[in-house]
Formats: structure tokens, C-alpha cells, sequence
């Protein structure tokens, strides 16, 4: 899917939503053909046995999670947890519990009265949570999540990784002062994005230079003020690595007004590949957080243990990968 979203220069969302068919989706004609022709051109299927569920006791997946529509990321990781479950004749029950406890645990005591084959327990943010009380003897998985003591299996994605490949790729062309611009300390994502950056120079035997580093809170304005504050440094930055998507917008926006190129005079990084990020002139070198994968790895390890197969590793990270385009 990420190869088609590639070709056809669409998210993944938009290719889950063309190729299995939901003609409520308000997508132009052109651009269903499109995902459809990069589908075509690439050789891609999504897999899927439709009908009836499996003959077996468990016919549903439960999937619980504290925020659905805030971003996309939780109905990405969904899309990937239900096109994994119904290519095994499985279909998913949805709860949304705003971090209610008390809806949550309702939530939890109705699912555990179904014919599960397991339970993704999501949260939208990637950070420790405290083990959630399932009282099921079907299998449990955290999506974008991880209790202390790896009390459950959890899928979460590689963001030291994706940190470190991001800064490496600036690395690689030529830059050598590079600014980074995080999100908010508080929050695991931005803790692991900035190790990530730290390491790729430390490998790259280039100096941590802390004038280089301002922190944000994710959205555009913040974006925009820190990359004024780097370009006003004595030894501004050639490039900069912001630690999301949104933060970039307001980086472009920020250089424009200084009369600055991108990439000529200044490269931009950015982190998420939300569907803005191939929008930008020039389109936004970024990096790809996982979420439909990790939604399929979580459906396909509770389809796994449900199945008696042998244990998979108690957390998996999943890549973060690259998608270059014009901004580097």
C-alpha cells in the first residue's frame, strides 16, 4: 500500500478507501483512477477471503481505543487491523472511550462477552500506559502502546530509527549544521525522534550543537517561529529536521518569507507523511509513520495466538520508512 500511495501520490488511507470500494469517501473520479492505475501498474491486491466468517467460535477482533477522529492515525492502525482480520473471515468491534475509565472498562466487560479472537487495546499517542484490566482468556495486544514489564505484547513503531534515518538522509546530502525542531518533551515520539537525530550525528562524528535544537508543540505556528529563531542564528542552519509534518508547513512558510529556497538554499525534513506533506511546494521529503502495518501485525499476532501458533517477540517495532520526494 505504501508503494501504490507512492505512485499514485495519495495516502495510504486513500488507497484503503479506492481499493476496497467505499464509495462514500469524497474522492474525485481522478483520483480513484489514479490509485486504481498505480494498483494495476504495481501488481497490488489487498488480500482478503470476504464472505461469511471463519466456522470457528471466534468471529470478531475487538479493537478499543481512546481517540478515533482526532487524527488519523488510530483509524490508520484500524484499516490495517481490519483488512488483516477479514482476510481471515474475522470482522472488528469498534469502541472509542475518550480515556473514560469507566466507559473503558464497560467497553472491555462487553468485548469480553463476544466470540473474540483478540483484543487491540489503542491509544493515539505512542507512550506507556498502565495494563489494561481484561478479564478474557482471549489474547491481548497494544497498538501504538506498552505496559511496564511487557505485561502485554505490543506493536509500536521504530521512531529512534526513524529519527536517526531522517537526519541520516541529510547527512547524506552534504549538510553538516543541521537544526531540529521537536515536539513537546513530555511526549514519547518527540524523546525518540531527538535520540534518533543525536545519534545519526554522533555516528556521522558531527558535534551536538544544542542552538540547533528548539522545541515545538506540533502545529504549523510552532514550526514556523523556531525556524525564524534558527535562521537568525550567527551560524544558521543549511537544513532542518522538524519532528512532524505540521511543524514543516510553517517551516516553509518561515523560509519563504526570509527569501530562502527549499531545497536550494535550505533542505526540510519532516515526520508522519500526513496527506498535506505531498501538497507543499516543493513536496516534503518525510517519514512514514506505520500505523496500517502496525495495525496488521497486531491483527495477525491475536489471529496467531488465537491459533495456537508459537510465540512472536513480546513488542515489535515497526520501520519507519523514508519517503523522499523534492524538500531535500
Amino acid at each position: 500500500m505504501i508503494d501504490v500511495a507512492a505512485e499514485a501520490r495519495v495516502s495510504q488511507t486513500t488507497v484503503s478507501l479506492v481499493l476496497n470500494h467505499a464509495d462514500g469517501a469524497r474522492l474525485s473520479p481522478e483520483t480513484r483512477q489514479r490509485v486504481i492505475k498505480a494498483a494495476a501498474k504495481l501488481g497490488y491486491q489487498p488480500v482478503r477471503r470476504g464472505g461469511a466468517p471463519a466456522a470457528s467460535a471466534a468471529t470478531t477482533i475487538g479493537f478499543v481505543c481512546d481517540e478515533l477522529s482526532t487524527d488519523p492515525w488510530t483509524a490508520i492502525g484500524l484499516d490495517g487491523v481490519r483488512e488483516k482480520a477479514w482476510s481471515h473471515g474475522l470482522t472488528v468491534t469498534v469502541m472509542a472511550t475518550r480515556g473514560d475509565a469507566d466507559m473503558e472498562a464497560a467497553a472491555l466487560a462487553q468485548l469480553a462477552a463476544l466470540p473474540l479472537a483478540g483484543l487491540v487495546y489503542a491509544t493515539i499517542n505512542t507512550r506507556l500506559i498502565d495494563a489494561p484490566a481484561w478479564a478474557s482468556p482471549a489474547p491481548l495486544v497494544l497498538l501504538n502502546c506498552h505496559a511496564a514489564g511487557g505485561a502485554f505484547a505490543s506493536v509500536v513503531p521504530g521512531e529512534v530509527a526513524g529519527g536517526h534515518a531522517a537526519t541520516d538522509v541529510l547527512i547524506r546530502a552534504g549538510h553538516r549544521r543541521i537544526g531540529y525542531i521537536n515536539g513537546e518533551a513530555s511526549m514519547e515520539a518527540a524523546r525518540h525522534r531527538l535520540r534518533g537525530y543525536r545519534q545519526a550525528l554522533a555516528t556521522a562524528d558531527l558535534p551536538f550543537d544544542p542552538d540547533l535544537v528548539r522545541e515545538g508543540n506540533w502545529e504549523p505556528l510552532s514550526g514556523y517561529e523556531a525556524t525564524r529563531a534558527l535562521m537568525a542564528l550567527a551560524h544558521p542552519p543549511t537544513a532542518i529536521f522538524c519532528a512532524n509534518d505540521l511543524m514543516a508547513v510553517g517551516c516553509y512558510e518561515a523560509l519563504r518569507e526570509l527569501g530562502l529556497r527549499i531545497p536550494d538554499d535550505v533542505a526540510v525534513m519532516g515526520y508522519d507523511d500526513r496527506e498535506i506533506a505531498q501538497h507543499l511546494h516543493p513536496p516534503l521529503t518525510t517519514v512514514l509513520l506505520p500505523h496500517f502495518e502496525m495495525g496488521s501485525i497486531a491483527a495477525e499476532w491475536l489471529i496467531d495466538a488465537a491459533a495456537g501458533s508459537p510465540a512472536r517477540p513480546r513488542q515489535v517495532k515497526v520501520e519507519c520508512p523514508i519517503v523522499m520526494r523534492k524538500s531535500v
